[in-house]
């Protein structure tokens, strides 16, 4: 068993709060329902569900992805329900990106049930405070107190690919699958299990083998490049999925953000924007981790797809719609003279 890193003395008062593996329920948050619910704009709210979808408009979501749009997710059935390239093929144009349980948003304009926000920590030249789209706001809490465990108590970061979360406190009850790189307030720890603050003001349990704490500030140790391609390799044969942000489905830039920021490495979101960010490298100065740029044949335009350089001429992408994560030869892969240039992020 892993044993997590929290230094006994900061965490006691948070500690002596907990009783069991899952604590009590504190209900300080405010749940959102079929209507906005108290959101408002100007509002910082948090996601309250695994995974939440932003769509870059409301109500435009079909039957088949009503799985994305409910409170609890339900992402499993979502991708059953995509199954056909064509059909899951639809998302591109349609979705912005995605955000993980507990991550912060701002609230800028309403619209029914739907809210438009940008996504803190989601880097853009779109708009310089965090990625925009709309979601559903029954998928979105208001709570202060949450606002302050976030930036005073140390971190739970999910390590695994998804993190089994029990003694939720929202409309799912029983237990919930976060993500990998989904990170939420430590409040205390009991055993083998690590005590979390929730966004609607609970508390719930995640095993301390599914993640690595931190305290407040604290940054994971600086990787190498080959630190960074084994945390892209533990997603090899995941559906693509576009806009896609969490471990039930990465777009391109997707999969290179999460396996950067999972080392504490904050790079933009889209491949375009990563295009632009970190030190240019040359072709034959190519190492493990490097990102590989595509935009038109004979690598003019802009980038529309960037996957990561592994060594031995080989790179690890998620391609499109069509398949999966994998690793592919990337000068062959590339029939059509796409390849625009490299960038290292470190």
């Amino acid at each position: 068993m892993k044993t997590p890193r929290i230094i006994v003395a900061t965490l006691a008062l948070a500690v002596a709060c907990t009783t069991t593996g899952t604590a009590a329920v504190a209900q300080s948050g405010t749940h959102k329902t079929e209507d906005q619910g108290g959101i408002s704009v100007g509002d910082t709210a948090y996601v309250d569900t695994e995974v939440a979808t932003l769509w870059t408009e409301p109500n435009i979501a079909r039957d088949i992805d009503r799985p994305s749009t409910t409170n609890p997710v339900d992402l499993d059935r979502w991708n059953a329900n995509m199954e056909d390239t064509d059909t899951r093929g639809w998302l591109t144009g349609h979705l912005e990106t995605q955000a993980l349980y507990g991550s912060e948003v701002e609230v800028d304009e309403i619209s029914g049930d739907w809210a438009k926000v940008v996504v803190h920590g989601q880097d853009t030249p779109r708009d310089p405070r965090g990625y925009p789209g709309w979601v559903p706001t029954r998928q979105l809490v208001d709570n202060g107190s949450f606002a302050q465990q976030r930036a005073q108590s140390p971190r739970a970061v999910v390590t695994a690919k998804k993190a089994g979360l029990t003694g939720e406190s929202g409309p799912a009850g029983g237990e919930l699958n976060l993500s990998f790189n989904t990170e939420l307030p430590v409040v205390g720890h009991h055993g083998d299990a690590v005590t979390v603050a929730l966004p609607d003001g609970g508390r719930g349990t995640v095993s301390a083998d599914d993640v690595e704490v931190y305290l407040p500030g604290q940054r994971p140790p600086r990787p190498s490049g080959e630190d960074v391609v084994a945390t892209g390799k533990q997603f090899l044969g995941l559906r693509y999925l576009w806009a896609g942000m969490s471990s039930y489905g990465y777009d391109c830039s997707g999969f290179t953000y999460n396996a950067y920021r999972a080392h504490g490495i904050n790079i933009p979101r889209d491949a375009d924007a990563q295009a632009e960010y970190g030190t240019s490298v040359a072709e034959k100065d190519l190492r493990p981790g490097d990102l590989l740029f595509f935009a038109k044949p004979g690598g003019t335009g802009a980038v529309h797809h960037v996957g990561m350089y592994i060594g031995d001429g080989k790179m690890i992408h998620a391609p499109n719609e069509s398949t999966s994560v994998s690793i592919v030869d990337w000068k062959q892969w590339d029939s059509q003279g796409e390849f625009s240039g490299a960038q290292r992020m470190m």
